[in-house]
């Protein structure tokens, strides 16, 4: 884990699932099956790269917390004056430092193993505003936690 510090607000633009905790492991992968099976990322306009973000947001306890409801929105960063398709909507990863937890390139079935690795790093001061999965051509993965200002690595 290293931090780094995130200059500019990210918006991201994909298909949103309202989950929790509790139901995650029976939600989340029929969402990207759903991403991938509709070809969610070739119909986002105005894409400023083809990576891929799976982005934690819209928490029921914003700031304090991950419990209760939130959204998980997959899709890929955009302009923020670019227009949400309909059927789609949109997060912003507001400028933050933030905790890069990588994950072995390739290795999606890694991915959860990480988070646990993230939910177990009491010690970071999480923003709980939103946090993310970035998914690169190359294969580089990388979950991405905000933290509250101030934090260095």
């Amino acid at each position: 884990m290293h931090i780094v510090q995130q200059d500019t607000a990210l918006r991201i633009v994909g298909i949103e699932l309202r989950t929790s905790n509790d139901e995650a492991m029976q939600t989340i992968p029929p969402h990207w099956q759903r991403f991938t099976s509709e070809g969610v990322l070739d119909r986002i306009p105005g894409k400023l790269s083809d990576e891929v973000y799976a982005v934690y947001t819209h928490f029921e306890n914003a700031g304090r917390d991950n419990q209760g409801i939130y959204s998980l929105i997959i899709g890929a960063p955009v302009s923020s004056s670019q227009a949400v398709p309909p059927g789609m909507n949109h997060a912003v990863l507001p400028v933050s430092p933030r905790a890069v937890f990588p994950v072995p390139p390739g290795r999606f079935d890694l991915v959860a193993a990480v988070w646990q690795a993230v939910w177990q790093a009491q010690h970071l001061p999480k923003t709980f505003v939103a946090d993310c999965e970035r998914y690169r051509a190359n294969g580089d993965i990388d979950i991405l936690i905000g933290l509250r200002h101030g934090t260095t690595a």
